[in-house]
């Protein structure tokens, strides 16, 4: 389109194992987000955005109320038990933010607020709640927050006995800080502040200067992340390591807080573990005897492998997810087939039962169940037509009771339907997909259909309900996930299917399900979507390339797309901890695998699908630039005359805009897009 903003193009040429790759638009890429004619560009492409989008306005403007509506107004959670006191988390009609609130266990104690994360917010852009840790005697509490969106947390602790914040404020941090149990000592984690690795722990006293921290562990390798958990047991303070292959986990002692770190078990190559502490023994998940995961039980005081005790063993058709200690009981998240089930272990006999399935094509998980001394067991359901909705589960006596589900105004999940179906690949390996539609507006081979994947990092992608994509089924749009080769639905062996040199069956795993289920009725090829985000961005952008004639149009959310450049620069955050992902292109064959696929490397000369691409500027996990300059490229490259939209939030990172209404204005103006096309209706030529 002639009067589309056109980037100007400086020569900039990357060397790399005899190759030249030319880079007209490296002049975006502006770490400081302080370059004018960087801004400037973006801004002119945010404009040009929404005056493409203008005819959609009321739309949006609809869908936006639509998808507000759905929002219960006044809300909470189920309160939850911890060491005497009740904790909840409420909204209030028109917050943005939550309010968590607490109260002694008595019938007579009243609740009282805790932490108004609206008032924390109030008069900022982003606002980010990471963690809120309080100690054993109640009196403190310690929170960490990011107001960049950029995943730079600072920590506050506030005396709630005083009810005033203490002067310590404490940047440049990750999310997770935990407590020792004198009430005094607290552990938090600095990230580097050029690539946001978090990589030191340090010890704080309340009553210090930050300056008189201590440093008690710092990670050499930029291939791990560093993170802290507290124990079952509340008698141990875990430093967990991990990279995509290996883990580690140091053991501080919570009641002796200024005693050094202890190593449970040193790291090696390929091997994965999780760990808790209970009744004076570790209990371990471990993949040593299986990629799929057992579970191992040693004493406290001699962690070495010989010395471990089978609790369940690994199996090579489940998936040993997660696991939870209670007295008399362990839980466990298993997968099979794809498809999660809960089982209850006795740790007398190690009898083993079944939970109930609440329905074939759902997805349950363990909730939140911070007390061991109970016997009942908290739970999560949720499907692609069924609401989040909270279990409570009596381990001794079998009896379910259902405690919440998420009232959606208006709803009636009847009205919908959902599958699992097995697709057939090129390469003859059988992939899953999960679908959902209105049963009403089915009409084989004439609905538009919109195809959502990610495939990475051994992430899986849940079949969960999503009340904003109710605006499209109601529209006749079929829905379909695809759990791509790259995932985790089907344990390690799926992930590592989708991962270095074999990271192309992800792209062609999206392309022939896409091709089936279109053969199968399941969507009218003409009126065919693409969406994903961050590296199911990179997912869909990678596809534009390689089958440009299957979609009308895609949607590319935060995506990674500049892999080549990306992976080659150690400066950028998160660029060392990807290596075990998509390799390392300083190494000539890594290069060579990435470079088939990088999609800001493989735009060419040909006619591609309306393109709506999103980023925002402080995201520190796919940076700005990426889509800036993939959009760039193929308004220079494409032969088309294609919608070609990119919008910046100019005051939001990876995750969009915060808040329970406010996130909603994007996903309107995303959703107007793919319908607007799908009447036809839009763009008018």
């Amino acid at each position: 389109m002639t009067n589309s903003p056109q980037a100007r193009r400086i020569p900039y040429i990357h060397q790399n194992h005899g190759e030249e790759r030319y880079d007209e638009f490296a002049w975006l890429r502006d770490d400081e987000r302080s370059d004018q004619d960087v801004i400037d560009y973006l801004i002119a492409e945010n404009r040009w955005c929404e005056q493409q989008l203008a005819p959609l306005s009321a739309l949006q403007e609809t869908l936006y109320a639509e998808m507000t509506a759905r929002i219960p107004g006044n809300d909470h959670s189920v309160p939850f038990l911890k060491a005497g006191y009740w904790y909840q988390q409420r909204y209030q009609q028109g917050d943005d933010y939550p309010r968590w609130v607490w109260r002694k266990d008595n019938s007579q104690a009243q609740w009282r607020t805790l932490l108004d994360c609206n008032i924390r917010a109030r008069d900022a852009e982003y606002y980010e709640l990471g963690a809120l840790e309080i100690t054993a005697d109640h009196r403190y509490m310690a929170v960490t927050e990011d107001y960049l969106s950029r995943r730079e947390y600072t920590l506050r602790i506030k005396d709630l006995r005083e009810q005033k914040w203490l002067p310590t404020v404490i940047e440049g941090l990750s999310p997770s800080i935990v407590w020792a149990n004198d009430g005094q000592t607290l552990f938090y984690i600095k990230q580097d502040p050029q690539t946001l690795l978090p990589w030191q722990v340090w010890r704080h006293q309340l009553g210090n200067d930050p300056s008189q921290d201590t440093l008690i562990y710092e990670e050499h390798d930029d291939s791990f992340y560093v993170s802290l958990t507290s124990s079952s047991s509340e008698q141990r303070l875990f430093i967990l390591l991990d990279s995509s292959t290996v883990s580690e986990a140091w053991a501080i002692d919570a009641n002796n807080p200024h005693l050094p770190p202890c190593c449970v078990l040193e790291r090696r190559a390929n091997h994965e573990y999780s760990i808790d502490h209970f009744e004076e023994h570790y209990f371990i998940r471990s993949n040593r005897d299986g990629i799929n995961f057992g579970l191992y039980r040693c004493t406290q005081d001699d962690t070495s492998e010989q010395n471990w005790h089978e609790v369940i063993p690994a199996k090579k058709d489940r998936i040993l997810e997660d696991f939870q200690l209670f007295n008399d009981w362990l839980v466990t998240e298993e997968r099979e087939q794809g498809i999660i089930q809960l089982c209850q272990y006795s740790l007398h006999n190690g009898q083993r039962y079944t939970l109930p399935k609440q329905a074939e094509n759902g997805v349950v998980w363990i909730g939140h169940n911070p007390e061991v001394n109970t016997t009942r067991l908290r739970f999560g359901y949720s499907s692609l037509t069924t609401p989040t909705t909270t279990y409570e589960w009596d381990l001794n006596t079998h009896q379910l009771q259902r405690l919440k589900q998420v009232q959606i105004p208006l709803y009636d999940e009847h009205a919908y339907q959902s599958d699992w179906r097995w697709l057939t690949m090129r390469d003859g390996v059988k992939v899953p997909v999960s679908l959902v539609w209105r049963r009403d507006c089915l009409e084989p081979g004439k609905n538009p259909l919109l195809v959502y994947g990610y495939g990475a990092y051994g992430a899986v992608l849940e079949a969960d309900f999503s009340f904003t994509r109710q605006s499209l089924l109601d529209r006749g749009f079929i829905y379909a996930m695809v759990h791509v080769r790259g995932g985790g639905e089907l344990g390690r062996a799926w992930y590592d299917a989708g991962r270095l040199q074999y990271k192309m069956n992800s792209f062609n795993d999206f392309i022939d399900a896409t091709q089936q289920l279109l053969q199968q009725g399941m969507g009218d090829s003409k009126r065919c979507y693409a969406m994903g985000g961050s590296a199911g961005g990179l997912l869909v952008a990678g596809v534009s390339n390689l089958a440009p004639t299957l979609f009308h149009g895609i949607l590319a959310q935060v995506p990674f797309v500049d892999v080549v450049s990306t992976m080659l620069d150690e400066s950028i955050p998160l660029t060392t901890g990807e290596y075990e992902e998509w390799g390392n292109p300083n190494i000539k064959e890594d290069y060579e695998v990435i470079r088939t696929y990088s999609p800001y490397d493989n735009v060419c000369e040909q006619a591609y699908p309306h393109l709506f691409v999103t980023t925002g500027l402080h995201d520190s996990q796919v940076q700005y630039w990426e889509p800036a300059k993939w959009v760039a490229k193929l308004r220079k490259m494409k032969t088309d005359d294609h919608q070609l939209l990119l919008y910046t939030d100019l005051d939001a990172g990876h995750g969009g805009k915060s808040g329970r209404y406010q996130a909603y204005v994007d996903i309107a103006r995303e959703c107007s897009f793919l319908i607007g096309l799908a009447t036809g209706e839009w763009p008018k030529s």
